[in-house]
């Protein structure tokens, strides 16, 4: 794995940490309302959703790749599972339906990328229109699906833990599985090594294509699990999210954490991190009334600060640019 550059002797997910802690601080004591019981819960929620999406995308770059699909996926597949309940289909049966659909989205990104050589960036790009469009003129109704009363997905949104919500324990679960399986198993291991560089991991005789199929499959699996909190919170999903610029604050949650675009670096740390100070500057604004067109502003800035950051500490080789990945 390549090791993380350093500002003055910190690394950049200390920075962000660091950050992200003065920043709860000034919020806290300038800001009426953010330090609050219900606020907290609400600032919690939104960091879990957001860095469980994270974790999937982390995994993906780490490999030296980049998925676009994630919330469409995410989206399309909740609000179809639901209709399906919502006309009867029963849980199990609907489950395994949508299911398989997420699992097919995956290995059709996954096959597009590694063995018909379509750059990943443009795959993803294009299965997230088809998805939306398939799903929402074939499959759903209407934008906002709702969760059938006193279903387990909606039992789900209402667990509590020593008053701790279910989101928290989905994400550091999710976590805890993302950190052991790049740590720990074989295939987790080549990813870094496919991130850090990738024709020599082919050359060492590394099964590339296939592994590159099990990370976009994977991403898919996990965007499911987050539209299924989501569901869960909001009693309903609404597809419109396709829409919005979740799928930004994703990439800017796992960019800003510190995991290098072009592969090789960071971890689950780095996601935990990043998805803090999103979070937190994402309610302080709201809190402060800051209007969602200046809030996209001010997220599209320091997402594109943050790339050209790491451009400069992490250049792109002669491999990444032959490989056309991102």
């Amino acid at each position: 794995m390549a090791q993380a550059r350093t500002f003055g002797g910190m690394t950049q997910e200390r920075i962000v940490f660091a950050l992200a802690v003065l920043l709860f601080l000034a919020a806290s004591v300038g800001l009426n309302g953010f330090f609050t019981a219900e606020n907290l819960v609400a600032i919690v929620r939104s960091v879990s959703v957001l860095g469980i999406l994270a974790v999937g995308m982390a995994v993906i770059i780490i490999g030296r790749g980049i998925d676009l699909s994630m919330v469409a996926i995410m989206a399309m597949s909740v609000a179809w599972y639901l209709q399906m309940l919502n006309d009867g289909v029963p849980g199990g049966t609907a489950l395994a339906i949508a299911l398989a659909g997420v699992i097919a989205i995956g290995l059709i990104n996954g096959f597009l990328i590694a063995y018909a050589d379509v750059p990943a960036i443009f795959a993803t790009l294009a299965s997230s229109a088809f998805v939306y469009g398939f799903v929402r003129s074939q499959l759903i109704g209407q934008d906002a699906t709702p969760v059938p009363q006193d279903h387990w997905v909606e039992q789900l949104g209402r667990f509590r833990f020593l008053d701790v919500p279910v989101e928290v324990f989905f994400f550091s679960g999710i976590c805890l599985a993302a950190y052991l399986f790049l740590r720990f198993a074989k295939w987790g291991r080549y990813t870094y090594l496919m991130g850090d560089n990738f024709m020599a991991a082919r050359n060492m005789g590394i099964p590339v294509r296939p592994m590159i199929v099990l990370r976009y499959v994977l991403s898919a699996l996990i965007a499911f699990a987050a539209g299924l909190l989501i569901a869960s919170s909001l009693h309903s999903i609404n597809v419109r999210v396709v829409n919005s610029t979740l799928l930004y604050d994703v990439i800017l949650v796992v960019v800003i954490g510190g995991i290098g675009l072009n592969g090789g670096t960071g971890g689950m740390r780095n996601v935990i991190v990043g998805a803090l100070l999103i979070g937190i500057m994402q309610n302080a604004m709201t809190i402060i009334d800051i209007s969602n067109i200046y809030q996209n502003l001010i997220k599209s800035t320091i997402l594109l600060i943050a790339i050209v950051v790491d451009g400069l500490l992490n250049p792109r080789d002669e491999q990444t640019a032959q490989q056309g990945d991102i």
